[in-house]
């Protein structure tokens, strides 16, 4: 594929996109687990832990392609 294309660039900002969006959810969901106490914090290879976070993950990415003809597409980046 054209790496110059208009449609390679759109869904090259998309993956980004939401690639950002995910990681942030698995984060916050990892750490939610941890301050409610939910998991134990001296044994993070705790199935439970992993295994929410990252189907919070996925839950993220999947709404991330439902909602991919709305709005912006690098509405979650950072500006730097």
């Amino acid at each position: 594929m054209d790496k110059t294309s208009i449609y390679y660039r759109r869904w090259r900002s998309w993956g980004i996109d939401a690639a950002e969006r995910a990681v942030k959810t698995v984060a916050q969901t990892a750490v939610a687990l941890l301050g409610t106490g939910a998991v134990d914090l001296t044994d993070l290879s705790q199935g439970e832990l992993w295994s929410a976070s990252f189907a919070a993950g996925a839950l993220s990415l999947l709404t991330s392609l439902a909602s991919k003809q709305t709005g912006f597409p690098d509405s979650a980046g950072l500006d730097v």
